[in-house]
């Protein structure tokens, strides 16, 4: 495909997803830099007093009244997973992750990537009394703040590279959802969780009807939403849940088609979750005091546990999953990318922040203090693994079939909207 013939075909969901990934991304890191100067300025009291503001009304007796906290976390953050079960299911049926072929490495590289950051949590503060439960913050990827460091660095990190992150920060994703909806459940509420179940089956039974119109599932995942909510699992799992109900259209060989409901409503949610939702998340849940903070407070178990999960954890296990992958012949070597490229990529998704904040909300509930901990470590192992991955981008030598490699990337994502290519074949 010729560059005039290239120009005219319209952008991909993919290629679309990258751009406002690392807009987001950058807008995510200016949110939670804010969050620290307020929370460390004579504006902390009015910055805590606000979060923990009640604005009613008691909408589950387990939270109590509606704090605006309890909505930046449980209501906004719901559409978060909504859009990010709307790229899951794309991915899974009609895009990178549509075959096993293509699903091999990413979940390869994702599963042990979340496997071995939480066993070196484990190692280092498993033991001590009442941590154990923090296993899985370290666990997760956030895919917006990665793709916006690489942003920065532009031709510098290879297309192949960013759609690699991609794929695997998805699946990650996925685990994260499975992670809360399993791990962080106490208390079930029946009742409420068959209301749920009948619901699902609703919003199916429209789906498999031919049902397209978005108002119908936008109205029945907020009473999903409210469901769950009150079962006693996490609401935002309901945002998952509804998103595998809306039907999708397959395209392939061509952009988004305009008539499939899944793809009118992530192109409507993702400019919102982008730079609305997840800057109001960063900036409600990244506000930590660093008065009176000292060495020992940093190696204390619970942040140098999550640091380390999150620094020392996910560089060893994707890089190292993929490069077993590699020399046992389950892939191939990503083309138009080196082995030091692909490791300082391994090193950014130790970049944590939104879902592993998440996470450290549902491990500790009602241990401020304990969540106060947690938020330190999750800075200190994000701020490590977004620098050094960074660095080592920014100065590794790029591998000599870049450029052609991204042309011919290039040429696929805007004809095809997928990821053609994420894995040489072998």
């Amino acid at each position: 495909m010729d560059s005039a013939s290239r120009r005219s075909v319209p952008a991909s969901a993919l290629r679309r997803f990258l751009e406002s990934e690392a807009a987001g991304g950058l807008l995510l890191m200016a949110a939670a830099a804010l969050a620290l100067v307020v929370a460390n300025s004579g504006l902390a009291g009015a910055y805590r007093h606000f979060l923990h503001f009640e604005t009613g009304p008691i909408l589950s007796p387990k939270l109590g009244p509606m704090s605006v906290h309890l909505w930046v976390n449980d209501g906004l953050m719901a559409v978060f997973f909504l859009l990010v079960g709307l790229e899951i299911k794309r991915e899974f049926v009609d895009g990178g992750l549509s075959t096993w072929e293509r699903r091999r490495l990413p979940l390869i590289a994702a599963g042990v990537g979340m496997a071995v950051p939480a066993l070196v949590y484990l190692v280092l503060a498993g033991g001590q009394p009442g941590l154990s439960p923090g296993w899985a913050i370290p666990a997760a990827t956030d895919i917006a703040f990665a793709i916006g460091v690489l942003a920065l660095l532009g031709p510098r990190a290879p297309t192949s590279l960013k759609l690699f992150l991609t794929t695997v920060a998805i699946a990650d994703d996925l685990g994260a959802v499975a992670i809360i909806a399993l791990a962080y459940t106490a208390k079930i509420d029946t009742l409420a969780l068959g209301a749920a179940g009948l619901i699902l089956l609703v919003m199916y039974g429209l789906g498999k009807s031919g049902v397209t119109r978005l108002w119908v599932y936008a109205l029945l995942a907020v009473l999903l939403w409210y469901a769950v909510l009150r079962s006693g699992v996490h609401a935002t799992v309901a945002g998952v849940l509804a998103a595998a109900t809306v039907p999708l259209v397959r395209t392939p060989g061509a952009p988004d088609s305009a008539a499939s409901p899944l793809h009118r409503m992530e192109h409507a949610l993702a400019p919102w979750v982008a730079f609305l939702i997840l800057p109001i998340f960063g900036f409600a849940n990244a506000g930590v005091s660093l008065a009176g903070l000292s060495f020992a407070d940093l190696i204390a178990p619970l942040p140098l546990g999550i640091a380390a999960g999150l620094f020392v954890g996910k560089q060893l296990g994707i890089f190292g999953s993929v490069w077993l992958s590699v020399r046992f012949g389950l892939a191939g070597p990503l083309r138009g990318a080196t082995w030091l490229q692909l490791w300082a990529v391994a090193i950014l998704c130790g970049i944590g922040f939104t879902m592993s904040l998440f996470i450290a909300g549902l491990a500790f509930p009602g241990s401020e203090a304990l969540v106060e901990e947690a938020k330190l470590g999750i800075l200190a192992g994000s701020f490590l693994s977004a620098l050094l991955g960074y660095a080592i981008l920014r100065f590794a030598p790029a591998h000599p079939d870049q450029a052609g490699e991204e042309d011919r990337l290039a040429g696929e994502i805007d004809a095809d909207g997928d990821a053609d290519g994420l894995e040489a074949r072998a």
